[in-house]
């Protein structure tokens, strides 16, 4: 591979103009499609065979009036004022009116027939209910719902709207300060402006043709909202780092004589080769994904995917021609950054080689150190739970969070978080439907834990009955999800000759549904992707204990990051820091969408590490000295990779959104405990302590496997050769 690379290198490098100018005609591509076949993302977490997705479809074929999307649009009187009073409720039914009128609209509960008014008739809702999903809303009829609160908040009421059709500007400068953040380190760490540039302007170009992709696949797929902005993260944190290994190799090329063009094509080779490698197993972790069958995440990780694709493509051909475009001067240092206080010289070892040399000196306390460090982070994750954010989960500052705190004030915690009954009777007569009905209602309102239970609905047919449930706790309580446990034993115990389906669905039930499907994949895919680590890594490094140290490390890595997430978003430590608007379950994708991505990332930096220790081993076969001469090579340049990561990462922390939050949180401390802890300091002494027996292979073993050379050693050596006559 290397030898390819090598020439693909330097053909971009003489090419560059070519190069160049073929990117740009593919972002030009992209985002034309993009404006042309654009549509909308969507905010479903729908999950193929579960019983409240059998239930939709349900309704969707048989009574496709109770399938549609809906908008509560929620009203409040001032102090002292009640909703009844001449002037309140004259202005609730000329919001009611404008609704009604509203495109798309197929009908409106008024508030004032329904009773939906809180009994100290201060706080009423209006039901909005379309006849399609909300994602074949358009923007002139979501603008249109959001016009109607003119009349009521004329007269002093306060509005805010449930149901995400109508929701305030959640955009973020997340990108923009991850760039920040990523110059910054790439500035001081390689002392050029010019330098620091290049991963940013390969990183941005390759995020751009990513999202333009995304955007314009919105048109003809169905894909969740939170996969742009997980493929902007990811692509931006792993852009600047590709292209940062290759530009620091290709800058220690020319210090160490190179020409310009020989240097950029070796740099390609020898780094680029890891490139590909750590690109890769992003890639495979992420495209993993799809054996889970839940359509949303496979879209998710599939996005993911093709940016890291795409940042990898741009690293290997698009830098070679910027250094090409560079020449000299990438080599050269800014006076100011390169300001150090004068001083006596100091003829001795660099930071990295310190910190190796004390690491392996003191190996087991280190090592123990670190080993008890990790386990106290992780302890929080042995409580973990999974579900999904609710309207609760978003700050103050939006009107879903307002519409969701009024509802549990006037109606109480349930009332956000209904359970939608359905029974399918076929072939029953009239009078048997409306027998049924009469016992479905009875049976659920002597449940515990049910607060109220409506009339039910009949589709035209009179074979399919509705009935909604109020539970007396919250979405997100476990008490709901008992109930929704409960409401499905009973319906299993229906006779098989009645002939008679009873299904709970919703948005609740389907929040509980998504998190036990997840929750019971998540061991499976934990052993499958522990598994790929151990066979990717015996193939590069040609070792057994490698591998094992390699897999050990990536589970404290996820472990200490899930204790995190979960001592914060779940248990409520430090929330007001990071603005978590509410303590509740974790996301349920986290902990498998944090084990594909941080699986590419801790072996992208075991790559780079260890590969340098395995090189210095060869040529001098001694275990301890190699240890510290390959840190010292490469320990720089990822402590600088790490910390562009990190930074990109927590940068999207500042996204209200709580999915994107969690995700960005979880990634960033994941990435700075896997390098920092794991792989810069537990690896070296790990290292040592195995000695000569870390790069240990059974012959019968090593003659089976592909070598695949991942240092480039075989083209370096052969280019060292002197040229024959």
């Amino acid at each position: 591979m290397a030898t390819y690379l090598y020439r693909l290198g330097g053909w971009s490098f003489e090419n560059r103009r070519k190069v160049l100018l073929a990117w740009l005609l593919l972002l030009g591509v992209v985002g034309f499609s993009a404006l042309i076949f654009s549509g909308r993302t969507s905010e479903k977490f729908d999950v193929p065979g579960t019983e409240s997705q059998e239930a939709q479809q349900l309704l969707e074929h048989k009574f496709p009036e109770a399938s549609g999307a809906y908008a509560r649009v929620v009203y409040e009187a001032p102090a002292g004022e009640k909703l009844t009073d001449p002037g309140n409720r004259n202005a609730i039914k000329a919001s009611v009116t404008m609704a009604r009128k509203a495109k798309d609209v197929m009908m409106v509960i008024d508030p004032f027939t329904a009773h939906a008014l809180s009994t100290d008739r201060r706080i009423a809702y209006t039901d909005v209910l379309y006849p399609v999903p909300s994602d074949e809303i358009d923007k002139a009829a979501r603008d249109e719902l959001a016009s109607v609160a003119g009349p009521a908040r004329d007269a002093g009421l306060t509005v805010e709207f449930g149901g995400r059709l109508v929701t305030n500007d959640k955009s973020s400068n997340s990108e923009s300060v991850g760039l920040m953040l990523g110059y910054a380190v790439l500035a001081i760490t390689l002392a050029s402006l010019l330098a620091a540039g290049m991963p940013l302007l390969t990183a941005i170009l390759g995020v751009a043709i990513g999202i333009a992709g995304l955007t314009a696949l919105t048109g003809v797929i169905d894909m969740s909202d939170v996969a742009p902005t997980l493929a902007t993260m990811l692509g931006l944190a792993v852009g600047i780092d590709y292209a940062l290994f290759i530009l620091s190799r290709h800058r220690q090329n020319l210090a160490d004589g190179l020409e310009l063009r020989e240097s950029a094509a070796q740099a390609t080779a020898t780094a680029g080769s890891a490139v590909v490698f750590a690109g890769l197993t992003v890639i495979i972790a992420l495209v993993g994904l799809t054996v889970i069958n839940i359509p949303f995440l496979t879209i998710m990780g599939l996005a993911a995917a093709a940016t890291v694709a795409i940042a990898v493509l741009i690293a290997l051909t698009l830098l070679p021609a910027l250094l090409g475009f560079a020449g000299g001067r990438v080599i050269r240092v800014n006076r100011v950054l390169a300001y150090r206080p004068s001083r006596k010289p100091v003829h001795g070892d660099t930071v990295s080689v310190r910190w190796a040399r004390f690491v392996t000196t003191h190996r087991l306390p280190v090592l123990l150190a670190g080993l008890a460090l990790l386990g106290s982070i992780a302890i929080p994750a042995l409580h973990m739970k999974l579900g999904l954010p609710d309207d609760g989960s978003w700050p103050k500052s939006t009107t879903e969070r307002r519409a969701y705190d009024l509802l549990a004030k006037g109606f109480g915690p349930g009332f956000n978080g209904p359970l939608t009954i359905v029974v399918d009777a076929p072939n029953s007569s009239v009078p048997r439907q409306k027998e049924i009905a009469t016992a479905v209602s009875r049976g659920l309102e002597e449940l515990a834990g049910v607060a109220a239970v409506s009339p039910p609905m009949h589709n035209e047919a009179g074979d399919v009955t509705v009935v909604s449930v109020t539970p007396t706790s919250g979405p997100a309580s476990g008490a709901t999800n008992d109930l929704v446990s409960l409401i499905r034993k009973r319906a299993d115990q229906i006779p098989a000759e009645e002939k008679i389906h009873g299904y709970v669905t919703g948005t609740t039930a389907l929040n509980i549904d998504t998190s036990a499907r997840l929750s019971a994949a998540l061991p499976s895919y934990i052993a499958v992707v522990v598994g790929l680590a151990l066979l990717l890594l015996t193939v590069v490094f040609r070792s057994v204990w490698v591998p094992v140290k390699a897999a050990a490390g990536f589970l404290l890595s996820i472990a200490s990051s899930m204790g995190i997430v979960v001592w914060i978003f779940q248990d409520g430590h430090l929330a007001g820091l990071f603005d978590v608007a509410q303590t509740g379950p974790v996301v349920s994708f986290l902990p498998v969408l944090l084990i594909a991505i941080l699986f590419g990332l801790a072996m992208d930096y075991e790559v780079f590490l260890v590969s340098r220790m395995r090189e210095s081993f060869v040529h001098t076969g001694k275990a301890r000295e190699s240890v510290v001469t390959g840190f010292g090579q490469s320990g720089r340049v990822v402590t600088a990779a790490a910390l562009i990561m990190t930074g990109v990462f927590a940068a999207f922390v500042l996204d209200i959104d709580p999915v994107v939050k969690s995700i960005a949180l979880s990634l960033a401390c994941g990435v700075l405990i896997d390098a920092f802890v794991v792989r810069m300091t537990l690896v070296p002494a790990v290292m040592v302590m195995l000695g000569k027996n870390a790069w240990w292979l059974p012959q019968r073993v090593d003659r089976r496997l592909p070598d695949v050379d991942i240092e480039g050693a075989r083209l370096l050596a052969h280019l060292a050769e002197p040229a024959r006559p």
